[in-house]
């Protein structure tokens, strides 16, 4: 495999750190700039402070030629805040022999230039693609926990859904509910019943079955801790427990990091992973999923990186074999 040749835009936030620490890593990566008009001139390690002795990469702000013939990467990551993607692809002319893969919300809605990023939906699509639109990190916590129910046809009560996240998912800008002395021994709930990655939740669910009507009620949480996903999530279910568990180990049987687990799960097990780790009960006729991811890895910048594998047709894992917290 000849090296792939990456940029990424907006290198200095969290999505953009996670990347840089994965992609430096990677056994057939190659990072050849990273963009940044705040911290143009520093070098990475002066914002991202753990890379320190990894990487003498330094931020631009000053893009190079991304069309015609003698391209300078092979891969583009737009790391930049929501709208920022819709800007950049209209004042650049992206060739159209760079891949491009989005972590902002701005191409996850259908359309017929980019592909929902979501592996365990469209592996397929996404091998086929140029263009990636990266899932939520709420959204690939609660798909993955229902996506198997949807291509069963099972989704036919209202979904419930209560999740918590860290401080992470709030994005690096320092805001009153990201900063310590709010945060710190504190929990809160914040767009009840309308947070935005609901829009993406009922478009894959819908991909898998196009009867699903059911309402999909979500309460997030911010959590007191600063990166990972609980999603608790049940619904009606006729079934038994074993019967789930064959039904969700069959689903996921081929996707190397989605994993049902008998015994509880926790945030610790994912933090720093690409997994997303499931855990299934039953009670009075309602089936329970709970859901952990970690919001910058499996939510963002891991996923990211399984997406750019499937296009350049390496093993989705690979580069992402990485060590959880535990402790």
């Amino acid at each position: 495999m000849e090296t792939i040749n990456v940029g990424i835009i907006g290198g200095a936030g969290y999505t953009g750190g996670e990347l840089l620490r994965i992609l430096i890593n990677h056994p057939f990566a190659k990072v050849a700039f990273v963009h940044s008009n705040s911290q143009a001139g520093k070098p990475v390690w002066a914002t991202h402070t753990d890379l320190l002795g990894d990487t003498d990469l330094t931020f631009s702000d000053t893009l190079p030629t991304l069309d015609g013939d003698d391209l300078p990467v092979d891969v583009i990551f737009l790391c930049s805040g929501h709208g920022a993607s819709v800007t950049f692809m209209a004042e650049n002319d992206v060739s159209d022999n760079i891949a491009v893969i989005d972590l902002s919300a701005d191409f996850r809605s259908e359309n017929e230039d980019f592909v929902y990023g979501l592996p365990e939906l469209n592996r397929e699509r996404i091998q086929e693609s140029m263009r990636i639109a990266n899932p939520g990190c709420f959204a690939s916590s609660i798909q993955l926990a229902l996506l198997p129910l949807a291509k069963a046809s099972l989704l036919t009560h209202d979904v419930q859904v209560s999740a918590i996240t860290g401080s992470t998912g709030a994005g690096q800008a320092l805001v009153p509910t990201t900063g310590f002395t709010w945060r710190n021994n504190n929990v809160s709930i914040y767009k009840a019943f309308s947070h935005q990655h609901l829009a993406e939740i009922r478009q894959s669910l819908t991909q898998l079955d196009p009867d699903f009507k059911a309402a999909i009620n979500f309460v997030p949480y911010r959590g007191d801790f600063t990166r990972g996903i609980m999603a608790n999530v049940y619904t009606p279910y006729a079934g038994t427990l074993d019967e789930a568990k064959q039904l969700y180990r069959a689903y996921y049987e081929t996707h190397p990091f989605t994993h049902v687990s008998d015994a509880p799960v926790d945030v610790k097990q994912v933090v720093n992973t690409n997994k997303c780790l499931l855990h299934l009960e039953v009670h009075d006729g309602q089936l329970l999923i709970t859901s952990v991811i970690d919001n910058l890895t499996k939510g963002a910048s891991g996923h990211a990186v399984q997406n750019m594998n499937l296009v350049f047709g390496l093993p989705e894992d690979t580069g992402l074999r990485l060590k959880a917290v535990a402790f």
